[in-house]
């Protein structure tokens, strides 16, 4: 006897255009065993952008924010797995802001199944991609904070992916406007995840925290919470892009009185231009990952420069930097240099070279 072929996990699919209609047709049956293969099948029609065109352009999206409702847990999950799928594509989270669908995606972040959970917060994270997206997460910053302080009391190990999306949204969310954020607390939340133990933890909280430092609000904060000797040692981190997110929170926070003493304290001026010399490089790296290095590598010396020149605007650190000047010079006049760099360099020798 011939083995079947048909996937029971899957709902047959028509061809061409009726693809889509048809599997939507299907969802309105009471049946959550029915239900489910055809949100399967509607997931693997979505890695196709012609297929998100017709579930955008074809009225489907109020369906999708009934199911989002559902009584049954796979049934709300697997429609947050095919939104999250449909959000890869610009007119999938633009379908999604528009249709209203995020107050009840909201509502599922304390969703009993903590892989809905997981899958809302996909979702949320690729709406950041939009301006508009950030700006409508806004709104959600105390409640998402308020999440990111429950995940830090379960430190479960396969929590550590819902944390890095909490912390990622929370950045891109912050970088628009720092207050709602500062608002609940996170400079102090945000300064418990920088010692964390993963990596990917370390590198988004820091990201999170160059948002909030933008600010004079959360400059103050930093300094307040005794946060730049923790800052100061992820500049000698493994992670390139964990050391260029610490330099970041010590630019801005050096701009202010405050912020330049205590790094002055903390010795931080041979450790930035250490970071400035240093022009290692990988080369048995691939080639797509070595560009990826050079723009991580670029940004750690560019904070690290201009860290520098706030740092020299105080007389202890104007001192100290006179005494490193060829360091400093050599950056500046390197004919191969960024150009980027070489003129924050520039910048740099001239401010720790002014004389009244």
């Amino acid at each position: 006897m011939a083995r079947s072929l048909i996937d029971p996990t899957r709902a047959p699919v028509a061809f061409g255009l009726r693809a889509v209609p048809q599997l939507f047709e299907q969802l309105d049956h009471p049946e959550t065993s029915r239900r489910l293969p055809v949100l399967a099948s509607l997931c693997d029609l979505m890695h196709d952008p012609e297929q998100i065109y017709h579930t955008v352009t074809g009225g489907f999206m109020e369906q999708l924010k009934v199911l989002l409702k559902d009584e049954d847990p796979s049934v709300r999950t697997e429609t947050c797995e095919l939104l999250h799928l449909m959000t890869s594509h610009s007119i999938g989270r633009r379908a999604l802001l528009s249709c209203l669908l995020l107050p009840p995606l909201s509502q599922l972040l304390d969703d009993p199944s903590s892989s809905c959970r997981r899958s809302v917060l996909r979702v949320l994270n690729r709406l950041t991609l939009l301006p508009a997206g950030a700006e409508a997460l806004l709104t959600l910053v105390p409640k998402l904070m308020l999440k990111l302080r429950e995940e830090e009391e379960q430190e479960e190990e396969e929590e550590e992916e819902v944390q890095v999306l909490l912390l990622s949204t929370l950045s891109t969310c912050s970088r628009l406007d720092a207050l709602p954020a500062l608002a609940s607390d996170g400079v102090v939340l945000l300064g418990q995840k920088l010692s964390h133990r993963s990596p990917d933890i370390r590198r988004e909280a820091a990201a999170a925290m160059m948002a909030l430092s933008v600010c004079e609000e959360g400059r103050r904060r930093v300094c307040e919470e005794d946060l730049l000797p923790v800052l100061v040692d992820l500049l000698k981190d493994e992670d390139v892009e964990v050391q260029a997110n610490a330099a970041g929170v010590i630019m801005y926070t050096v701009i202010i009185t405050t912020g330049k003493h205590q790094c002055l304290d903390l010795n931080v001026i041979p450790i930035l231009l250490d970071l400035v010399s240093n022009n290692k490089e990988e080369e048995e790296e691939e080639e797509e990952r070595k560009r990826r290095r050079r723009r991580r590598r670029k940004a750690l010396v560019l904070y690290s420069l201009r860290a520098l020149t706030a740092l020299a605007e105080a007389p202890e650190g104007r001192r100290l930097l006179l005494e490193q000047l060829p360091r400093l010079l050599r950056r500046s006049e390197a004919e191969e240099e960024d150009q980027d760099i070489r003129r924050a360099a520039q910048t740099a020798v001239r401010v720790v070279t002014w004389t009244p």
